[in-house]
């Protein structure tokens, strides 16, 4: 059974100790400034989150990053307005002002900005994969899936909703993310839909992997079952995604990568070919051949195998790395390098709020 996620748990409960807080100094706000409910200072503070900070498009890590970049916006909002329109009257005149001498304020402030980072999270921390990256076709000719962020079936096969691709609310190319959409049968209306995450494990172990008939690959993906299932957040790890295809849905594709991972947060790529010498190299009717027409046949196969490669480099930005006979010995080894890459990206930057000194110590 996949475990309880407990950084869902933790986020849980410091929105609950944050709220808290917050009517805990609410009394103390409401007199020093004489706003009348709590609702009209949520709205004073709330609805100037997208002048201050372009939520649609940055990346922000941490609540830190967070206050930092709203208190940067409301700065240079402020030092736009023309000096005989700097009143009070001015809302974020007003909050710029109750920041630098109401310390109730400024201390319900940062505890509440704080609190809408911790409440939008999952949105603020990805990166938003650009239209082109946002439709990826898996598998076998005649055994092909999809798997898009938000799909929608257009009468003749699916597609985004490209309006709707920013609000998806599980990290791009999870586990999460597979149990939202499913897997989409190309052409058709028909689509694959996973309950629970061993649902999914096993139609991607039995089917998906097995319809390759790599034993390296199977056993592969049994290491990544595995994982996900023993892991605290399983929901945000990584798809191990199998044949991810170059030409997508292209009948007589050039190629496809054995295994492929894209980070969630910073939608890197990263390829993973498991080549043996017996399906990439291996060489026939050598006793028949020169030594030159062999060294030429070899060099063409290597030669086949770095092209395909550095197309995939050109057109996704798909580094690989490429796992030869010896490599495979140690199938483990090469799990251990495929999991530096599957580990949740929770990196939380910690900046330091020179912008409330900054504020603190101006004379606008």
């Amino acid at each position: 059974m996949a475990k309880r996620d407990p950084r869902q748990t933790a986020i849980n409960k410091r929105n609950k100790e944050m709220s808290l807080k917050l009517k805990t100094l609410l009394p103390a706000v409401l007199n020093s400034t004489g706003i009348k409910t709590v609702q009209s200072l949520h709205g004073l503070i709330g609805h100037k989150n997208e002048y201050f900070i372009d939520v649609k498009n940055e990346i922000i890590n941490s609540e830190e990053e967070y206050v930092t970049k709203w208190l940067s916006g409301l700065k240079k909002s402020v030092s736009e307005i023309p000096k005989h329109f700097r009143t009070t009257e001015n809302s974020k005149y007003y909050i710029f002002k109750s920041i630098q001498f109401n310390k109730d304020f400024r201390d319900y402030l940062y505890l509440f900005l704080q609190r809408t980072f911790l409440r939008n999270i999952n949105a603020y921390t990805k990166a938003r994969p650009k239209i082109e990256e946002s439709e990826i076709w898996i598998g076998q000719n005649n055994a092909n899936y999809g798997i898009l962020i938000t799909p929608r079936f257009n009468g003749d096969n699916w597609e985004n909703d490209k309006s709707e691709i920013r609000h998806f609310n599980k990290k791009y190319w999870s586990i999460g993310h597979i149990l939202e959409t499913g897997l989409l049968v190309p052409f058709s209306e028909s689509k694959f839909e996973f309950k629970t995450i061993e649902e999914y494990l096993n139609f991607f172990k039995n089917v998906i992997v097995r319809n390759s008939g790599s034993n390296y690959e199977i056993k592969i993906a049994e290491k990544y079952s595995e994982f996900v299932l023993n892991h605290s957040s399983p929901n945000e790890i990584p798809l191990l995604i199998p044949e991810y295809r170059y030409e997508g849905l292209t009948k007589k594709h050039v190629h496809r990568l054995d295994f492929t991972i894209i980070q969630s947060t910073d939608l890197n790529k990263i390829g993973f070919e498991l080549s043996p010498w017996s399906t990439h190299g291996n060489l026939t009717g050598v006793k028949k051949k020169t030594q030159k027409a062999v060294n030429k046949e070899a060099s063409g196969n290597f030669e086949k195998e770095i092209s395909k490669l550095r197309k995939y480099f050109k057109k996704y930005n798909i580094y690989s790395l490429i796992y030869s006979d010896e490599s495979l010995k140690d199938l483990d080894s090469i799990f251990e390098d495929m999991k530096s890459y599957l580990e949740p990206n929770t990196s939380d930057r910690q900046l330091k709020l020179h912008i409330y000194d900054e504020i603190m110590s101006s004379n606008l």
